[in-house]
């Protein structure tokens, strides 16, 4: 378990494709995503108000310098042909007992590629392409030297700047959006599904209720998830009697609402 995490990820397109960007990077503080750079330019986009301030815009050295590695590694896709994707993952995490975690990871085509250990400077190869790549970046130990200290120092500075930004920020709600739908499975079966967009903070209290009172059989529940613009989604299921629908009903409760929203399922016209 951690207490606080920053990870940033980018991925490299070897061509250019009608589906995909060239370039996409995407930055998370803990479980949020705070900045984006869609591809065209080398241009940070802020995903929440804090990351505006002229100091938060750290990240775009580090993009320089791993987009370049992975336009250095796409090099590999050309003796291949075809569309191929090429990725990067790196970060820190402050634990709860006060230890400190870092992780460098390549990948190719949505598999592992080659990983960084800090503990050792040596490089871990997923893939046999992968043992040229670990023998060429194995040949300079101050490069992975320094990624350790990236890892265990610059990285948790950068961290710990980023929470200090969120910090001091003004305080904002975002109500959210709720509906209720619903999926068939026989006559006798089917799945009611509740769904809340769109809030912020990301603490929400979401239940089922049957004639009032919290009911928690056969229900999933998917985890507060975080949406590209800094707000976050939830939704739960629950498996019921068609007949018993209209007993159903699902309470949202969110500091961006008044008070509860309940909401039951609107026929479709």
């Amino acid at each position: 378990s951690f207490r606080h995490s920053l990870c940033y990820s980018c991925r490299k397109v070897s061509e250019p494709s009608q589906r995909l960007p060239l370039f996409l990077s995407l930055v998370h503080l803990d479980d949020q995503p705070i900045a984006r750079n869609g591809g065209l330019t080398s241009m940070v986009v802020p995903l929440v108000p804090w990351m505006e301030v002229e100091e938060a815009k750290i990240f775009v050295g580090l993009e320089r310098r791993f987009r370049t590695r992975l336009e250095w590694l796409s090099k590999f896709s050309h003796q291949i042909g075809g569309l191929h994707t090429w990725q990067v993952i790196w970060g820190c995490e402050l634990r709860e007992d006060g230890r400190k975690g870092g992780f460098l990871r390549y990948g190719y085509d949505g598999m592992d590629f080659i990983s960084f250990d800090k503990e050792t400077l040596r490089w871990v190869a997923a893939q046999p392409q992968a043992k040229k790549v670990k023998e060429e970046w194995e040949d300079h130990p101050r490069w992975s030297q320094r990624n350790k200290v990236f890892l265990e120092e610059t990285c948790i500075d950068m961290m710990q700047k980023c929470l200090s930004f969120q910090k001091e920020s003004p305080k904002k709600t975002e109500p959210l959006v709720g509906k209720v739908t619903r999926k068939m499975v026989d006559d006798s079966l089917e799945v009611l599904i509740c769904q809340a967009f769109g809030f912020y903070p990301k603490e929400i209290q979401a239940t089922w209720r049957k004639d009032g009172k919290v009911y928690k059989d056969k229900i999933l529940h998917r985890n507060v998830a975080p949406n590209s613009d800094g707000t976050f989604y939830v939704w739960l299921s629950i498996e019921i009697d068609p007949k018993e629908r209209d007993r159903f009903w699902c309470h949202l409760e969110h500091e961006g609402l008044q008070g509860p929203l309940v909401l039951a399922l609107k026929e479709e016209t």
